[in-house]
């Protein structure tokens, strides 16, 4: 009787070890065959299962591809509510530059036509586009002033750090104030034209939320091609969807401006990082700057810039 008990108390033992080792085995083996390295075979019995580290044993996270930014055309994204508290002022600068640059195309003197007439006639304005660095060096910003445009004859556009998204404000053919936000809805992009030359392309789409006036504008600023771009203006009012009112078809007077990076070599501009137009000096050194306001503010502060600049380089390397 003894021994009859001392056996079932020995193969219920047994039993009990047997089980109690199953999970941790089941735990040893990989997830899948993706999981299985060549470098590192499976374990062939339960002792080295039992003792592989979890560097072999876990599945390897996937790797992550993110997309190329376009060569010389600065970020066009960002995430809203960037802490601008953790950036320098030289930072600051530097990114809401970065955003404005693929815009740049802006640069120059243009003439507008609207499709919609006035008193029998369609209106005809000039306008120029240029950086403006001076009236709030923390915000750079691409500044439009127009003679005749039936609708902002003067606008600032930059990036709102905080916000992430692009910031307009005008003054419209009224004189009344006005503030419009958005972002690109076509991302800023080369083509290659019928003329075999590069042209740079994009949506801009910004709407205005609140208004002084009932009638609440949006306004789209859309690059056909380098001598071309179309401000589409469409109007709502109360919570009615925006409907479009009208469309100023621009053409840039004078040539293009190259936009092929291998063009600017040395007449990069010292600012803006775009193609130089004109050329300045300081120290008995020759820089670039890409329109009158990336000179006036070169003329104002250049050492400052010309340190900008080399710490842009630098970073780069």
């Amino acid at each position: 009787m003894t021994a009859n008990r001392s056996l079932i108390l020995l193969t219920t033992f047994a039993l009990a070890v047997g089980c109690s080792e199953s999970p941790d085995q089941t735990a040893a083996q990989p997830a899948s065959p993706l999981a299985t390295s060549a470098a590192s075979p499976p374990a062939t019995n339960a002792a080295s299962a039992a003792t592989a580290t979890p560097a072999e044993s876990a599945p390897q996270p996937a790797k992550q591809f993110r997309p190329l930014a376009l060569s010389g055309l600065g970020s066009t994204s960002a995430k809203a509510g960037t802490d601008a508290s953790q950036m320098t002022a030289s930072q600051k600068i530097q990114s809401v530059i970065s955003h404005l640059q693929p815009m740049q195309i802006l640069l120059g003197k243009w003439r507008g036509t609207t499709r919609r007439e006035y008193e029998s006639f369609k209106a005809v304005d000039s306008h120029e586009w240029v950086w403006d660095l001076r009236t709030n060096p923390e915000q750079p910003a691409l500044v439009m002033a127009s003679d005749k445009s039936p609708y902002l004859r003067s606008s600032r556009l930059s990036w709102d750090i905080a916000a992430g998204k692009f910031v307009l404000t005008g003054v419209d053919a009224e004189g009344r104030q006005r503030r419009l936000s958005g972002d690109f809805t076509e991302a800023p992009h080369e083509i290659t034209g019928s003329d075999d030359k590069q042209h740079r392309i994009f949506r801009l789409e910004l709407s205005e939320e609140t208004s002084d006036s009932a009638e609440q504008w949006q306004l789209a600023i859309a690059q056909q091609e380098n001598n071309r771009y179309l401000l589409e203006v469409g109007k709502r009012r109360g919570k009615a969807d925006f409907a479009r009112f009208d469309t100023v078809s621009t053409q840039r007077d004078g040539t293009s401006f190259a936009l092929s990076d291998t063009d600017y070599a040395e007449r990069t501009c010292i600012i803006s990082e775009g193609l130089g137009t004109t050329e300045v000096t300081w120290k008995g050194r020759s820089y670039w700057v890409c329109c009158s306001g990336c000179k006036a503010a070169f003329d104002e502060d250049p050492d400052t810039w010309i340190a900008r600049a080399a710490e842009r380089a630098k970073a780069q390397k």
